[in-house]
């Protein structure tokens, strides 16, 4: 059976332990050998030992936190677009104090060896006069660049995701930080790592920490130059991570921000993002429907305060789906409170078609208002059936005469 179960995301608190210790690791072994670069180690231990420094953290907990374990290494992946700005600097930071934890475990430990001291003999990197090489400041800073490029472009092109040798990546990268010790080591002691440089120059003397700021410059140009280019070079992997590349001051999108706390299934979409909480006119399934702000109410059921077909301004009462409210018949003005009755049939206060000023008046359909039902008019017809065809009028009876009758016209035979 195959396991489906989802690996949790480490937390950014794992991800900062991950990067203190392995950077904390790389500086206890590397530096703690170059501390004894020439009394019995020579220039392939010292490279050795911070090659394998690098390969074993990145296996181990390179999975939590990517393992950069050097502030050069997360600012490069930066501009590359493959971390934010925010995260690059929590990075630096926990890099730092892994770094100078590891120079002050040295330090204390070589504080115990009878005559040691820790002035110029911290495994510092040093240029000029400080420098066994005697190497220029422009040197310095020529060579350190161009090893921390090279270190980046090795680190950025085995962690590609068109790589298929990506598993591989941590040995690329450690025999990459070795061979570029044992080209560097003669000249400035190898640096290519600000965190690296600033912890034992803190041990070291006020020469050390004067010549430190080109190894924090040189090493963060170099990253830039590897991260800037690489994309132009080789073509990018994916899309850039919000907040990252030259977006030093953007905060990165609101979509990206959104998604990175996991899909909500309260959550809604409105205007092409999604949002957390509700908002008017959006959907919640919990409080109102698609583009109505009304709380509280089913899916295509009317609010309860207003019914369907009634104006907003009268509150109704419950009923159902397509149901009048009781207090208002369909087809009844607003303004007249019906009574209870059924679909479709008139109110009693007032028969369909009959005007809205007369409330309460009988009367039958087509029935002018003001007459009881049966009282007729005199020029008025009687009642009639819907649909009967009009009776004709009563025709007209002459008054009764005192005995003589009354011709519609005289007789022949009457005399004259």
């Amino acid at each position: 059976m195959t396991d489906t179960s989802i690996t949790p995301e480490p937390t950014l608190a794992q991800k900062i332990g991950a990067e203190v210790l392995g950077t904390f690791v790389l500086v206890f072994i590397g530096v703690g050998a170059a501390m004894h670069l020439g009394d019995g180690t020579d220039v392939t231990g010292v490279a050795l030992a911070f090659g394998i420094a690098v390969l074993v953290m990145a296996y181990a907990v390179g999975h939590i936190s990517g393992g950069h374990f050097n502030p050069a290494v997360s600012v490069g992946a930066a501009f590359a677009g493959r971390l934010s700005w925010v995260q690059a600097a929590i990075y630096s930071g926990a890099q730092l104090v892994g770094a100078i934890v590891a120079a002050a475990a040295l330090f204390v430990v070589h504080k115990s060896i009878d005559g040691w001291d820790a002035e110029g003999a911290m495994g510092q990197n040093a240029f000029g006069d400080e420098a066994a090489s005697d190497i220029a400041l422009w040197g310095a800073l020529l060579v350190e660049i161009i090893g921390t490029a090279l270190f980046l472009y090795v680190i950025l092109a085995a962690t590609d995701k068109r790589n298929p040798s990506a598993a591989a990546a941590p040995v690329a990268i450690g025999l990459s930080l070795t061979g570029i010790h044992l080209a560097l080591i003669p000249l400035t002691g190898t640096s290519v790592n600000p965190a690296r440089s600033i912890a034992p120059a803190l041990f070291a003397g006020t020469d050390s920490l004067i010549q430190v700021w080109l190894f924090i410059v040189a090493p963060l140009i170099g990253a830039a130059i590897a991260g800037l280019t690489y994309a132009l070079i080789f073509g990018s992997d994916d899309a850039p991570v919000p907040g990252s590349g030259l977006a030093f001051l953007q905060g990165g999108n609101a979509g990206a921000t959104a998604f990175a706390g996991g899909w909500d299934p309260n959550a809604q979409h409105h205007g092409g993002q999604f949002q957390g909480g509700p908002a008017q006119g959006g959907y919640d399934p919990n409080a109102q429907q698609w583009g109505q702000a009304a709380p509280e109410q089913q899916w295509g059921q009317p609010a309860p305060e207003q019914q369907w077909g009634q104006p907003s301004g009268q509150p109704g009462a419950d009923q159902q789906w397509g149901q009048p409210a009781p207090e208002q018949q369909w087809g009844q003005p607003s303004g007249q409170p019906g009574a209870d009755q059924q679909w479709g049939q008139p109110a009693p206060e007032q028969q369909w078609g009959q005007p809205s000023d007369q409330p309460g008046a009988d009367q039958q359909w087509g029935q002018p208002s003001g007459q009881q039902p049966g009282q007729h008019a005199a020029p008025q017809q009687p009642e009639q059936q819907w649909g009967q065809p009009e009776q004709a009028p009563e025709p007209w009876t002459p008054p009764e005469d005192d005995g003589s009758r009354t011709q519609i016209r005289p007789s022949d035979d009457n005399p004259s």
